[in-house]
């Protein structure tokens, strides 16, 4: 069985209307997330070894689409969040592992909006890349599981 670290994966077992979970979520964007999808001040640090890194308000976002719930983000310095998501009583962070051992504080943050996110043409521009490259993905993954 394979082992998820993202933060929140232990109890976070919602299920969208397809039947799919967090952690069926976290593996189809593992096979999406690339440099492309890294925010521009942190490209030249991303690497398959961390592709989580400089997604997380694009994935927060796109999570909230399909999950509904809020994004949150835990202040990180000069003006930057980083973002999360909570549905219910469920807190998730689908991108904490780019920060390694470090401990977030889940405990202090503010809710994100997208018009303030995506006010940004070239974050919005990830966003529509990914919510493309991944709804590819979901019909791929329905066709193979009705199959």
């Amino acid at each position: 069985m394979k082992e998820y670290k993202f933060y929140g994966c232990e109890t976070a077992k919602i299920k969208d209307s397809h039947g799919l979970n967090l952690t069926d979520y976290y593996d189809i964007l593992s096979d999406i997330w690339c440099e492309y999808t890294c925010a521009p001040r942190l490209r030249e640090k991303w690497s398959a070894d961390n592709k989580t890194l400089g997604q997380c308000s694009i994935t927060a976002f796109l999570i909230q689409d399909i999950f509904g719930g809020k994004v949150y983000g835990i202040p990180r310095g000069n003006g930057n969040f980083h973002c999360f998501n909570a549905v219910g009583n469920y807190i998730f962070d689908l991108t904490s592992e780019q920060f390694g051992d470090e401990i977030l504080d889940y405990e202090n943050f503010s809710e994100q909006f997208r018009d303030i996110h995506f006010a940004k043409k070239e974050k919005f521009q990830r966003y529509e890349y990914l919510k493309s490259k991944l709804n590819t993905a979901l019909q791929e993954h329905h066709y193979r599981r009705n199959k």
